[in-house]
């Protein structure tokens, strides 16, 4: 069954899962699991959060993913408190598998936070490469510029720690109203930072759902400072209260991926992917430590959209 037949761009709810399940499970061939180029492919640990850290090695391992992008985070598969005692436990099962985890993705908005200092040091001696940062909000009692500029001061704090362990945070850009909507924010808050420790983590879902055609200046703009990206798509969709946005699965959407990765070529940015699967998957789209449809499926469509991405790379 072809993809396209399965999988409905006005259906993204139950029929699109159910589709799903009919596909054959083996859609790649075992040479897949060599990574894209020079971008190694990361699964979003997210998604495997009901299970886990041997099998969730396992199910990546076996998709044919490079690596994880591993949540390390209030109820992630690794909290921050419990950082020292289950990172290492965690990039143990990985490593058994033959799964790679150089990126991760924390909360840390605080340099002064007691946990930031000992998650950035355990994940750099472990060999993580870059981490996600969380998400910063805007404090409308104070005008914008304020804002950028008070985020800035601690980003600088954040990489003076990153520097001297070795190691690189990144903002993601986030549709919304928070810092980074608007991808012209992200730039003022890193344009004073060294992008070998600070930097953005590109996500073009977002940036085309608040730039539908000036995304690519968005990115032309944040190239110099981008050292991961993330990976996902969307629709727009029209509800009884209005527009919104649906998440489907890859190619179903707006996002155009072969421009976007046409345009990273040009740049010269060639960084690890992170890809998330954020429509319905029973729970498993949104971390939830169980889930409400078979495992076959949502391990099926992780294996259909790595082979797509991997077409359009």
């Amino acid at each position: 069954m072809k993809r396209r037949d399965a999988l409905k761009k006005s259906s993204i709810g139950l029929a699109s899962i159910a589709a799903l399940s009919q596909l054959p499970i083996d859609v790649f061939s075992k040479d897949s699991k060599k990574s894209s180029g020079s971008r190694k492919i990361n699964l979003f640990s997210k998604h495997l959060q009901w299970v886990g850290y041997d099998e969730m090695a396992k199910i990546a391992s076996d998709v044919g993913f490079d690596g994880l992008d591993l949540t390390v985070r209030p109820k992630g598969h690794v909290t921050p408190e419990n950082v020292e005692r289950d990172l290492p436990k965690a990039i143990k099962a990985c490593n058994k598998h033959g799964v790679e985890i150089e990126m991760i993705t924390t909360s840390i908005k605080s340099a002064d936070d007691p946990n930031t200092e000992k998650i950035i040091k355990t994940a750099a001696s472990l060999g993580v490469k870059v981490y996600r940062l969380g998400d910063f909000k805007y404090d409308f009692d104070i005008s914008v510029p304020e804002n950028l500029r008070l985020i800035g001061v601690e980003m600088q704090k954040i990489g003076e720690l990153n520097a001297k362990y070795g190691i690189i945070g990144d903002y993601q850009n986030h549709a919304g109203i928070n810092v980074g909507a608007s991808v012209w924010d992200t730039y003022e808050i890193l344009n004073n930072a060294k992008p070998k420790d600070i930097g953005a983590q590109f996500d073009v879902r977002h940036a085309m759902v608040e730039g539908l055609k000036s995304w690519s200046i968005g990115l032309r703009l944040l190239a110099p400072y981008i050292h991961s990206i993330d990976i996902k798509d969307f629709e727009y969709v029209k509800t009884d209260k209005g527009w919104d946005i649906a998440n489907v699965p890859l190619g179903q959407g707006a996002v155009d991926f072969r421009s976007y990765f046409e345009l990273l070529d040009e740049l010269n940015v060639v960084t690890p992917i992170s890809l998330h699967l954020e429509y319905p998957l029973g729970g498993a789209n949104h971390g939830k430590t169980e889930i409400t449809i078979p495992r076959d499926q949502v391990i099926q469509a992780m294996a259909t959209d790595l082979k797509y991405l991997k077409s359009v790379i």
